[in-house]
């Protein structure tokens, strides 16, 4: 199957949803994997009309093609929503369980009783959630999610790059690249990392 046909097979995901007559809401999250910043989820409501052309996986998009469909998903959307979990609630509750918060505060007000999840169970929300493997591939809903929420997320690190600029927030978004995991032994951490993922590293 090539890329064309899987990003279309996410509209006809959910178009075969609203032929039962169902009203739902896509969520998807950022920031699982890095050593610093926060969790970062959206949860998004999209009409059936207009289909933005190019909707799908975020990982799977170019950082230019993201900002632009980010652009377009927020202009037709009939609800965005944005919640986060900071790097110290995930060391409070540890990341799985700050996902989940982050979710809860994404979908806080959504108009819809259905919630397509990526890959999560048991978020805690008002409604019923059905959790979706590799649904931001499925899911057109869930795909617009991804996007809003990743990048959402980058822009809250390149803020965070000119606050901390030692440790290169801006070309790694936190993740543990080679060049980060030595700016941090070098320099320490710095309020935005997240220490429980920092133990091995700092030991």
């Amino acid at each position: 199957m090539t890329k064309a046909e899987r990003i279309k097979g996410v509209y006809a995901h959910d178009e075969a949803l609203r032929d039962r007559g169902l009203r739902f809401a896509g969520i998807d999250e950022a920031g699982r994997g890095p050593l610093a910043g926060c969790v970062t989820a959206a949860c998004v409501v999209m009409p059936g009309t207009p289909r933005i052309e190019g909707v799908y996986d975020s990982k799977a998009l170019s950082e230019r093609q993201r900002e632009l469909l980010y652009d377009q998903i927020l202009r037709h959307a009939v609800f965005v929503g944005t919640g986060r979990a900071e790097a110290r609630e995930i060391d409070e509750i540890n990341i799985l369980q700050a996902t989940k918060l982050a979710m809860r505060r994404a979908a806080a007000g959504a108009p819809v009783r259905l919630f397509l999840i990526d890959a999560v169970t048991n978020v805690g929300l008002d409604g019923e959630e059905r959790a979706i493997i590799h649904g931001d591939a499925i899911s057109y809903a869930i795909a617009a999610a991804s996007i809003v929420a990743k990048v959402t997320r980058d822009r809250e690190m390149l803020t965070l790059d000119r606050l901390y600029p030692a440790f290169g927030f801006a070309s790694h978004k936190g993740y543990g690249t080679k060049a980060h995991v030595e700016a941090v032994r070098a320099f320490g951490p710095c309020p935005e990392h997240r220490m429980t993922f920092l133990k091995r590293i700092l030991r």
